[in-house]
């Protein structure tokens, strides 16, 4: 049965998912790459950009299984791209490049439409106007037997969560403290929500916690 998770969300020690002023520049905001730094060294990391190197171990599992399995995406608009309100042409298609590492259909949030974009790989990115659960039941439908994984940001993740879809979530707690920027569970109750810890696994670069319900 398809399952929707949240997976390889890197969180600070305050709760923060992003840091503030994110842009173009900064898409994880000021201070956002730190929440990355268990992951940046894995070969699940560098094989998304082509290479063939990398670390392997508990984190590099942790995040081979954030991208495997998964049928179809959804990501929020902010996780595609810095540009706010209408669309002003065709040109941007994401922060990835020609080749995303999605390499399924990936169903973007947003209030304004666009035609859907085919990238390599097999990722096809849909302008999803109708709300989450639009996207949601579109997902589910292009997952076929797989699951369908909500990719961020973390307003979307707690609409997601808040609405009781999300089955798994995965969180990578890095040893650092932002001190301010995208708070990931502001006014949730996860315990209300049913979610209980089923792994807990500490490295050297970040706790490792799986909740499910």
């Amino acid at each position: 049965m398809t399952k929707v998770k949240v997976a390889g969300f890197s969180v600070s020690l305050d709760g923060f998912a992003a840091g503030i002023d994110q842009s173009l520049d900064r898409p994880l905001g000021l201070r956002g790459e730190e929440l990355f730094q268990w992951f940046f060294p894995t070969r699940a990391f560098r094989q998304m950009l082509g290479k063939d190197d990398g670390e392997t171990g508990v984190d590099d599992r942790f995040g081979q299984r954030a991208m495997q399995g998964f049928g179809a995406f959804i990501l929020g608009r902010n996780m595609f791209g810095p540009i706010r309100g209408e669309w002003p042409d065709d040109q941007w298609k994401g922060w990835w490049g020609d080749n995303p590492p999605y390499h399924a259909p990936t169903f973007i949030l947003t209030h304004y439409p666009r035609p859907s974009i085919e990238m390599l790989g097999g990722t096809t990115f849909h302008f999803v106007t109708g709300g989450i659960e639009e996207a949601l039941q579109r997902a589910r439908e292009a997952a076929g037997a797989k699951d369908v994984k909500i990719g961020g940001g973390a307003e979307t993740v707690r609409q997601y969560v808040q609405a009781g879809h999300v089955d798994e979530i995965h969180l990578a707690f890095v040893p650092t403290a932002l001190g301010q920027g995208e708070p990931l569970f502001s006014g949730i109750d996860l315990h209300a929500l049913g979610y209980r810890t089923i792994e807990h696994v500490p490295t050297e670069r970040a706790t490792h916690i799986v909740l499910a319900k």
